[in-house]
């Protein structure tokens, strides 16, 4: 692919780090379908600055950097309140309507190159891109609150910083999943209790675990007909269920269970510039490491996708490309 030269305003980055996310696999299957093809894949970007466009500072030559992966319109009335990600008109999306990482080079708006801290490697920082910032988001969205329970159902690349945030507020926090690999890094991130769902009847497990009350937060990041029936059998008074994976079952509620118990379904998708700027900061501080479970060369970028599909990956895979 060619390298383009960046314009007004824009940075062109040398990519030294990607993240595969589990999304990837949903554009490869034809689940997410956004009207694009050929695209290169890509959103959790870190690099550092090879050149600059007229008007960005010069001094940012060799910075490195982390990608937001959203490039709004800037005019709707989202755009106005930070909130690109719901953006009815973007004007790009890296890795998803726009050539993103899975590349020796990508070209971006200066604003959408945020610096990194010395002390966050580049390996360790690609899946803050994602895989924290979607952490950070939905966690705003779902309002969490100390002593609440949270359950994070599904634990990867987001369930880990999810864990993570919930622990960090004050939550009490049950992870669950089906991989006991998994469910032990979830541990040591500090859930209070896991639960597996290859052994145990989920949403019963929940409500044992808090004296019957079930959840106050469910954070969804499977989206299966399975994870979304226990997630909303678990979920109790007031409490609010919040979607962060999919897939191509739907979900089916009755409203009375709504009503009666005033409950809350809603959809996280993305993140703001803002959270991308706290996801850095709390890696940076330790509040949340990110999970890598291998790196790989770019070249081996259907290596990190298949393992990903096949269940084996405990955290990311980070592709690295190697520019000449």
């Amino acid at each position: 692919m060619p390298r383009r030269d960046p314009g007004a305003g824009e940075v062109l980055v040398r990519v030294t780090a990607a993240g595969v996310c589990h999304t990837e696999l949903h554009f490869l299957s034809g689940l997410l379908d956004l009207g694009v093809a050929p695209l290169t894949l890509g959103h959790e970007i870190v690099g550092a600055v090879e050149s600059v466009g007229p008007g960005v500072d010069a001094g940012r030559v060799g910075e490195r950097v982390i990608v937001y992966y959203y490039l709004g319109c800037g005019a709707c009335r989202h755009c106005r309140v930070g909130n690109e990600q719901i953006c009815p008109n973007l004007r790009a999306e890296y890795g998803f309507v726009s050539d993103g990482g899975y590349a020796e080079y990508v070209t971006v708006p200066g604003r959408n190159a945020v610096r990194l801290p010395d002390s966050v490697s580049d390996v360790d920082a690609a899946p803050i891109g994602c895989g924290v910032t979607t952490a950070v988001h939905a966690a705003k969205l779902a309002e969490l609150a100390a002593d609440e329970w949270a359950v994070v159902y599904g634990v990867g690349g987001v369930g880990f910083g999810l864990v993570q945030l919930a622990r960090a507020w004050g939550a009490r926090v049950i992870a669950v999943g089906r991989t006991a690999a998994k469910l032990r890094v979830a541990r040591e991130l500090g859930a209070e209790a896991v639960v597996d769902a290859s052994a145990e009847p989920v949403s019963a497990r929940i409500r044992e675990l808090n004296g019957g009350a079930g959840a106050d937060v469910i954070f969804e990041c499977v989206g299966t007909a399975e994870t979304m029936a226990q997630a909303s059998a678990a979920l109790g008074r007031r409490g609010r269920l919040v979607f962060i994976g999919y897939s191509t079952d739907s979900f089916t509620v009755h409203p009375i269970q709504l009503v009666v118990f005033e409950q809350k379904v809603l959809g996280s998708v993305g993140n703001t510039l803002q959270d991308l700027y706290d996801a850095i900061d709390l890696t940076a501080r330790g509040v949340v490491r990110t999970v890598v479970d291998r790196t790989l060369p770019l070249a081996r970028f259907q290596d990190g996708l298949d393992a990903l599909e096949r269940g084996e990956l405990v955290g990311r895979a980070v592709l690295l490309p190697a520019p000449s």
